[in-house]
């Protein structure tokens, strides 16, 4: 074997190796993670260890590769349950809001750089879309209200597709006609949405009646849909960002077979996407150069933070009653991480003027902003009264196709708040060809009776026959919210977070 890929192999293993463990130290000094991927890059880079990396083309297809699995990870991990009542705010947020958001900031970069009106707006679109793995990877352990939380994901969701489609845009040599640019968008929106939606039903249909040899496959074909919602966006020309997001926000929201393994998956790939993206943002970034554009990525970054995202929080919640607690916080929490840096290598790809200087700008900008409301989200949300604990009632059931008899095996825990707590087994009224099999209670496992009461962070093992394990589930959830007069009270636990 050729002896330099084994050195390069050996360096990647171990660039993951410390990207895992800096996570966890990241946790402790309470810092973004993506910072000490950055450093890590740096620390390679020409200017200390000494691998040389300056290919901004390879770096923008590689980074495009991991947004796509970082958004399809954000699509499958997000509860729609949880965020559905956030749609109108978030879609406005990602709409009008960046438009405010690129106006602002490309103001404040021409009057700060000195640039033409295409430049600064150029370098607004970069910054304006918030982060996707920043946002999930940092949100989900503050335990912020639910509306808070679903506004900034499915924001950080929806807005690459706009943005990439307008740094596209300005970063061509073609004459703009604003007519014809906002017609492209509107098409690549909607098209791609559709494309989203198409893909995530045919991959939910599939998966459920595919008999596939081996269970690790399932996760496999999951992301593999995920991607191919991307790939035929693409072709038609429609915004691939959007579809394989809307195509694993379906994927991730339909009863899948294995589906807690393909999301243990699926959040492994992002983490690794994300180490691997952050650290070859830092390989490409020189920084002798840094240094002379800190004051303005500074400048640019203040008016980014102070101006443009609060007035695109008051544009785009205007019509929606939002108290200004958490618009305050949702104007500090709108964190910028690799999106924009990977935007950033497009018009360095593209050859646009001051290219190089305006992706210099737009790394020190993301390092410093992510340092200051990265570390301080936690303090900003207890000030302003938003954070506390989101606990759900929901229970978690793990699904396995057992194709060769025609059932189903449901794996069941009951969380601490469940109202299953207390309730006989028979008091469950399962459908006829159902029935719980083995409770596995503090680490030891029997077979349950009529009169077997289940209790708070129990596991139950159900098998059911194809045909009735929808019935099944829904009523062990109804009974999970409502307690054993679930029927009577009118819960049939159909609006699940793990349904669609």
């Amino acid at each position: 074997m050729n002896e330099g890929f084994t050195v390069a192999l050996l360096i990647g293993a171990l660039v993951v190796l410390a990207g895992a463990l800096a996570v966890r130290v990241s946790t402790r000094l309470g810092l973004p993670s993506l910072l000490l991927y950055l450093g890590l890059g740096v620390l390679l880079g020409e200017s200390v260890i000494g691998l040389r990396f300056d290919d901004a083309e390879l770096t923008r297809t590689l980074g495009i590769c991991a947004l796509v699995v970082i958004l399809a990870e954000g699509g499958l991990t997000t509860r729609w349950t949880a965020v559905r009542d956030a749609v109108p705010r978030s879609i406005v947020l990602s709409t009008l809001g960046v438009a405010v958001s690129i106006v602002v900031a490309g103001a404040a970069s021409v009057l700060a750089l000195g640039v033409d009106w295409r430049t600064g707006l150029l370098l607004g679109a970069v910054v304006s879309s918030t982060d996707a793995a920043a946002v999930f990877s940092t949100l989900r352990g503050l335990g912020l209200p639910r509306r808070v939380t679903a506004t900034l994901e499915l924001e950080s969701g929806l807005n690459d597709a706009p943005v990439v489609i307008i740094v596209v845009l300005l970063s061509s040599d073609a004459v703009l006609n604003l007519p014809e640019a906002g017609a492209l968008l509107v098409y690549e929106l909607i098209a791609g949405a559709a494309i989203g939606i198409a893909m995530g039903f045919l991959g939910a249909w599939v998966l459920r009646r595919s008999a596939l040899p081996a269970s690790g496959l399932y996760p496999l074909a999951t992301v593999a849909f995920c991607v191919a919602a991307y790939a035929a966006a693409d072709v038609a020309h429609a915004s691939g960002f959007l579809a394989v997001y809307v195509a694993g926000l379906v994927l991730g929201n339909s009863r899948l077979p294995h589906r807690r393994a393909t999301l243990g998956f699926a959040e492994g790939l992002a983490w690794l996407s994300q180490i691997g993206l952050f650290v070859l943002l830092g390989l490409l970034v020189s920084p002798s150069r840094l240094l002379n554009v800190l004051v303005p990525a500074v400048v640019i970054g203040l008016a980014l933070l102070l101006v443009a995202r609060p007035l695109s929080l008051l544009a785009s919640m205007a019509a929606f009653r939002v108290p200004w607690r958490e618009q305050a916080f949702l104007s500090w929490a709108g964190l910028r991480g690799a999106v924009p840096i990977v935007f950033a290598t497009i018009p360095v790809t593209e050859g646009s003027p001051d290219a190089l200087r305006l992706f210099d700008i737009v790394f020190v900008l993301v390092v410093v902003f992510t340092l200051v409301q990265g570390t301080t989200l936690p303090a900003v949300a207890r000030v302003l009264g938003v954070a506390g604990d989101a606990p759900t009632q929901e229970i978690e059931v793990e699904s396995a196709p057992l194709e060769e008899l025609g059932a189903d095996l449901l794996q069941v825990k009951v969380p601490p708040e469940s109202r299953l707590h207390g309730v006989y087994v028979s008091e469950l009224r399962l459908p006829e060809d159902a029935a719980v099999t083995l409770i596995v209670r503090e680490g030891h496992s029997f077979v349950p009776g009529a009169t077997t009461r289940i209790l708070r962070g129990d596991e139950l093992l159900v098998v059911t026959t194809s045909a009735v394990r929808d019935r099944a589930e829904n009523r062990l959830r109804a009974v999970s919210r409502a307690g054993r007069l679930a029927g009577w009270r009118g819960e049939r636990g159909r609006a699940d977070p793990s349904g669609p």
